[in-house]
């Protein structure tokens, strides 16, 4: 039951994040669902600890959910600089 949640929760970041940085367009269900769940992992293992909040796996909340897309939009940040860079 893990791995369901993490998708639809992965691809539900990972659209909030794309929204918000505005890529939307440029990726697809897929790659919104490997942004949402690498940006829970991120966010998880950065920003977790800050706030004091816990990661998806240990239940959905709206703090997990909010640490998880700043991990998702931190990860479209960063992707989107090296873009900039490649010709």
């Amino acid at each position: 039951m893990g791995i369901i949640i993490w998708l639809v929760m992965g691809g539900l970041v990972g659209w909030v994040a794309s929204l918000i940085m505005g890529t939307d367009g440029q990726q697809g269900i897929i790659l919104n669902i490997v942004v949402g769940i690498v940006g829970a992992l991120i966010g998880g293992w950065l920003i977790g600890p800050l706030l004091g909040a816990g990661s998806i796996n240990e239940g959905i909340t709206v703090m997990s959910f909010v640490v998880s897309l700043i991990g998702a939009v931190i990860l479209l940040g960063i992707l989107s600089l090296f873009q900039r860079r490649l010709p």
